[in-house]
């Protein structure tokens, strides 16, 4: 009796613990993603850093996998021009002008590249990494965005076209790619991150783009024109441009968004033209409102048959007396506070004719609501 019950205890602790064990291991296996989950379910790892990974994007990639899988639609865009050579001579010769980068829209033959690479062309040449040249002819060109679409006639098996993915989901600090040709070496494949967000640069037209995406990924001279993808391979933007004293990699370079990109190609493919939304005014420079101590943006003129001129938007006009007397100031534009031009034409940038905006406007103290349709700006 005594033995059995001196073990009865000792029983007792080891079913506890069994028992503990068991509960843990149960605990676990439940915590755990299953394989069915797939990574867009949870936070991943690449052998280039740890990411979480957009819900709506596919699948994530190795560094090796996206190199594999875009690779083969970004080309070498090679850009000649005429000149003579001597001040006397009457012989024109047709000398490379500038090189860059492209990729594949698609499956019609469309290349996509940046204004900048492509400007003042005579011939432009398109080479695929294995050596395959064409002739590509201009689509179209969007010199406001430095975006431009080629054309060229290659099998359709040629053509891989890359899937686009929204820059308005990114995020900074996300992991990046870019693969282009820089310095004439082709296909080449640097990683980094998204560094910011929002950028303004400015074109070759002086015009500004917005939201420009800011990477630290390597791009050089040669990179323009190329794409900077997300860890599933698909673009987010066009690379454009890098912020270099010395003009080479110094860890900061821009591309213009996706979100950019699909809203002016289509439209380059079309019409071989942008079409760009604006409010049918004339606007007053901000440096004569500033002197003024006016905040908001000063309409300078109303266009006629203009819904802006149904709506009753009033620009500057003359007093009895001969002086100027401004008109409706701009203070807001669907809600959103706008003191500058730049501020303003960011607003309206990414809308298109026939869209309905709401103006704050103000005058004589008074604040009022208008609401008007965008027109085709000239």
């Amino acid at each position: 009796m005594n033995t059995n019950f001196s073990r009865s205890p000792l029983l007792t602790l080891a079913l506890a613990a069994i028992v503990i064990l068991l509960v843990i291991q149960l605990k676990q296996q439940r915590d755990q993603p299953s394989p069915e989950m797939g990574v867009s379910a949870i936070s991943g790892s690449t052998d280039s850093g740890t990411y979480p990974v957009l819900p709506e994007a596919l699948p994530a990639l190795t560094a090796p996998e996206i190199y594999r899988k875009v690779s083969p639609s970004v080309v070498s865009v090679v850009n000649s021009g005429l000149v003579r050579r001597g001040f006397f001579s009457i012989q024109l010769y047709e000398v490379e002008q500038g090189s860059g980068s492209g990729f594949v829209w698609d499956k019609k033959g469309h290349i996509v590249s940046n204004y900048h690479v492509v400007h003042n062309a005579s011939r432009i040449n398109v080479t695929f990494p294995d050596g395959t040249g064409y002739a590509a002819e201009v689509a179209g060109v969007a010199p406001d965005y430095d975006l431009a679409v080629l054309k060229i006639n290659a099998p359709a098996e040629l053509l891989h076209p890359v899937e686009v993915f929204s820059s308005k989901d990114l995020e900074v600090g996300r992991n990046v790619y870019a693969i282009g040709n820089p310095f004439g070496l082709d296909t080449t494949l640097s990683a980094g991150i998204v560094s910011a967000l929002g950028r303004t640069i400015t074109s070759m037209t002086d015009r500004k783009i917005y939201n420009v995406i800011q990477t630290d990924a390597a791009i050089n001279p040669g990179n323009s024109g190329g794409p900077l993808l997300n860890c599933s391979g698909e673009i987010i933007g066009v690379n454009t441009a890098i912020l270099s004293p010395s003009g080479a990699y110094a860890g900061i370079g821009f591309a213009v968004p996706s979100d950019t990109v699909s809203r002016i190609v289509p439209q380059l493919i079309k019409k071989g033209r942008v079409t760009r939304a604006g409010l049918g005014l004339r606007l007053l420079p901000d440096h004569v409102t500033g002197r003024s101590k006016i905040d908001g943006v000063a309409i300078y003129a109303v266009f006629d048959q203009t819904p802006a001129a149904a709506a009753g938007l009033q620009g500057l006009r003359v007093s009895p007396t001969n002086k100027l007397l401004f008109g409706d100031i701009i203070i807001a534009v669907n809600n959103i506070p706008v003191t500058t031009i730049e501020e303003l034409q960011a607003i309206l940038d990414p809308l298109n004719p026939g869209d309905n905006v709401t103006l704050s406007v103000t005058s004589s103290n008074v604040v009022r609501q208008v609401k008007i349709s965008l027109v085709e700006e000239p």
